[in-house]
């Protein structure tokens, strides 16, 4: 060491400089811990005097609990081998503690002797305090955000690795902590939107914008997707380096299907209040247009009573139709209108449609199929038979129209035990009876006026646009609905629900037998149906040997077969073989007009079934089925 006399003005300088520091306690130790010099920020910082300290022992400066564990002596030896540096508790002359920063370094001569330690101690305790108060926030937050169950709260590295998991995240998605954290969360996506990129454009969206928020399918640990809101924002550290993303998640799905089915609610209360408008106005037009028509009927009947010409006999009978086709389409206006005298009466529904079935077929072309679907029991229904059968024949007549060339209409019935979901009903049973078609399905904008009189897609000359009408004005007075269900290309479901009737069930009551009468004469067909009606029977009728062997097939539970013999296509032998081979148990009765030995002769096989020659009447019909039980 140089001790010329610049040197040790250098050195003098140096220690004022040390001693007057007062930010800093910067003092030496003797290698025993004993302090050997003091400055003022030592003294500022300490409490203690130079008098007071130097000399004693720098251990007094540590808490009792540092002290009898002896860490004076272990920091001395750490800081020997090197230098030594740590925070925590000091205690100043008045006892107080203050948070201090330590550092020893050992002080050595050019030999390597240690001749004592420097010891630099900084007071922290407000800054001490300032992490302690922001480490009681983070925390305070990490034990809020792990708390939160209706949130997916966690975070995600900047190339979407996950990095933490709260207890919302776990709930919401179905994963554990372990499962997923160092996971890329796209595993959350769908695979079509993985296919289409979306979870990373959504972090670049984040970094480039400052925010992400999106709505979208997420899926489930079990494979299970729910509709979720997303917000994700970039964590940016104080240089703006972007580290990772927060992400928020909340499952919306009963949110978004109750704003649905309200939304479905109001649309049907609009369509509601809007029919009932246009059915007050029609009904008035209506009935003011059958009083006119009512004043023309009968004029035309004075002016034919009074011995008229014969040509003009024929203008007469022209307007005369006319006037009943105006007629014709008062009443379904009047229906629509829900102004139709109805005749209501406790009806069970697979008979009315099983019993007008016949009809219901002879209106669809032979390229398409129509099927029945009958639920097994069914409570009655209180509404008019008659425009119920009409009702069913307009719903097959559009299925049919909507199908270009072949397809299929099904008819089935069933029970619900409460309103399908976006009903205007009340809460109860309802009897459904559904007329449903593979055709070419309605648009939106043509569903949404569907029940408008007169609107039609039918080419001009087609159709009067008012079928639909008139079964709504039927359900709307039974106390029920009409329900569409369409999509282009989809095919269209009309749905009629009837309230049941109260506590009445078909299965209470003894079954009626049911009998299959075939007859290509409707006139014919119409009475054998109305004498077997006479006679307590369930009726069933087909215009054609096919039309029976398709009825058959969706009617197990048929008992008697009355057939006519000579019909085009398969005459009714034929029928009567058919049926013995597949249903053995169907009783036969064959109806003709040719005597019974001419029909010997034409095929033997004849006199296995029960044979009525026409004329026939009622008592034969009696004595046959006595014969035969």
């Amino acid at each position: 060491m140089s001790n010329s006399p610049t040197a040790v003005i250098e050195a003098e300088r140096f220690r004022h400089f040390i001693l007057s520091v007062t930010d800093y306690a910067i003092y030496t130790l003797a290698p025993d811990g004993t302090v050997t010099s003091w400055n003022a920020g030592a003294e500022r910082f300490k409490g203690y005097t130079a008098d007071q300290i130097i000399g004693q022992h720098f251990s007094r400066f540590y808490t009792d609990d540092d002290r009898t564990n002896d860490r004076p002596t272990q920091v001395l030896r750490q800081a020997a081998d090197g230098r030594f540096e740590e925070e925590g508790w000091r205690v100043r002359s008045d006892g107080t503690r203050f948070w201090a920063s330590v550092v020893i370094d050992p002080i050595r001569n050019d030999e390597g002797e240690l001749l004592g330690f420097t010891k630099i101690t900084r007071d922290i305790t407000e800054q001490q305090r300032a992490r302690q108060a922001q480490f009681a926030s983070e925390e305070q937050f990490r034990l809020l955000v792990q708390g939160v169950t209706d949130y997916a709260i966690y975070l995600l590295a900047p190339d979407g690795t996950i990095t933490n998991w709260n207890a919302g995240a776990e709930r919401i998605k179905g994963f554990q902590a372990e499962e997923v954290i160092g996971t890329h969360f796209s595993r959350f996506y769908t695979p079509e939107d993985q296919a289409d990129g979306l979870p990373m454009a959504a972090l670049a969206q984040a970094a480039e914008t400052g925010r992400c928020e999106r709505e979208g399918w997420r899926v489930r640990k079990d494979g299970t997707r729910f509709l979720a809101h997303v917000v994700i924002d970039p964590i940016r550290s104080p240089t703006g380096e972007l580290i990772g993303f927060a992400k928020v998640t909340r499952d919306i799905t009963e949110r978004r299907q109750a704003e649905e089915a309200l939304a479905r609610a109001r649309e049907a209360l609009f369509q509601a209040q809007k029919l009932d408008a246009i059915g007050k106005l029609t009904g008035g037009i209506a009935h003011d247009f059958n009083n006119l028509l009512n004043v023309i009927v009968n004029g035309l009947d004075m002016l034919r009573a009074s011995g008229e010409r014969a040509d003009q006999l024929r203008v007469i009978d022209s307007i005369e139709r006319a006037a009943q086709r105006g007629a014709s389409l008062t009443q379904q206006l009047l229906a629509f209108a829900r102004q139709q005298p109805l005749k209501p009466q406790r009806l069970q529904p697979n008979r009315i449609v099983s019993g007008f079935e016949a009809v219901l077929r002879r209106a669809v072309r032979s390229s398409i199929s129509l099927r029945l679907e009958y639920a097994r029991v069914l409570p009655e229904i209180v509404t008019d038979a008659a425009q119920l059968e009409s009702a069913l024949l307009n719903l097959v007549v559009n299925a049919r129209d909507a199908i270009s060339d072949s397809g299929a209409i099904t008819i089935e019935t069933s029970e619900l035990s409460q309103p399908p979901s976006g009903s205007m009903l009340p809460a109860g049973r309802y009897v459904r009876i559904a007329v449903r078609d593979n055709g070419g399905g309605m648009a939106p904008d043509v569903q949404a006026r569907a029940l408008e009189p007169f609107f039609t897609t039918k080419a001009p000359g087609k159709g009067t646009g008012l079928g639909l009408s008139q079964v709504y004005g039927l359900m709307t007075q039974a106390n029920g609905e009409l329900r569409i269900e369409s999509s282009p290309g989809m095919g269209t479901e009309v749905a009629l629900l009837f309230p049941a009737a109260a506590e009445d069930f078909s299965a209470a009551e003894p079954p009626m037998e049911k009998v299959l009468v075939v007859d290509d004469q409707p006139d014919v067909l119409d009475m054998a149906a109305q004498l077997f009606r006479s006679l307590g029977y369930e009726v069933i009728a087909a215009n054609n040997g096919t039309e029976a062997l398709a009825i058959l097939q969706n009617h197990s539970d048929i008992a008697i077969l009355f057939s006519d013999v000579v019909m085009p296509g398969m005459n009714g032998v034929e029928l009567a073989k058919s049926v013995r081979r597949e249903t053995p148990g169907v009783k036969i009765i064959l109806a003709s007009g040719y005597v019974a030995k001419a029909l010997l002769e034409q095929d033997r096989e004849i006199e296995q079934f029960a044979l009525l020659q026409k004329p026939y009447r009622l008592s034969d019909i009696i004595r046959t089925i006595k014969v035969m039980s």
